[in-house]
């Protein structure tokens, strides 16, 4: 019986609630430290997983609102790209 409520918990609930995650989101807001385990297991439950590749900058600005995080200065995370992923609910 599971009585913990853990990260993936919470990304799970994160993404119910229809909002997108990237890798670095699940590490950092939520502690997954298998991302890609994760999502594979919400599609293995039947969810139907979307994704997309944005800048990095997006992400950054989206992480900003819960922490501070400070790329290197001279990162271009407007020309990077990162995949982030959501939950289709019809």
């Amino acid at each position: 019986m599971k009585t913990k409520y853990s990260g993936v918990d919470a990304l799970k609930e994160h993404m119910l609630a229809g909002e997108k995650v990237t890798m670095l989101e699940a590490i950092a807001l939520f502690g997954v430290q298998s991302p890609n385990r994760e999502i594979s297991s919400l599609r293995k439950q039947g969810f139907l997983i979307k994704k997309q590749s944005v800048p990095l900058a997006r992400v950054i600005r989206r992480i900003n609102q819960y922490c501070v995080f400070t790329p290197p200065e001279d990162l271009p995370t407007i020309e990077l790209f990162v995949t982030e992923w959501w939950i289709q609910i019809d």
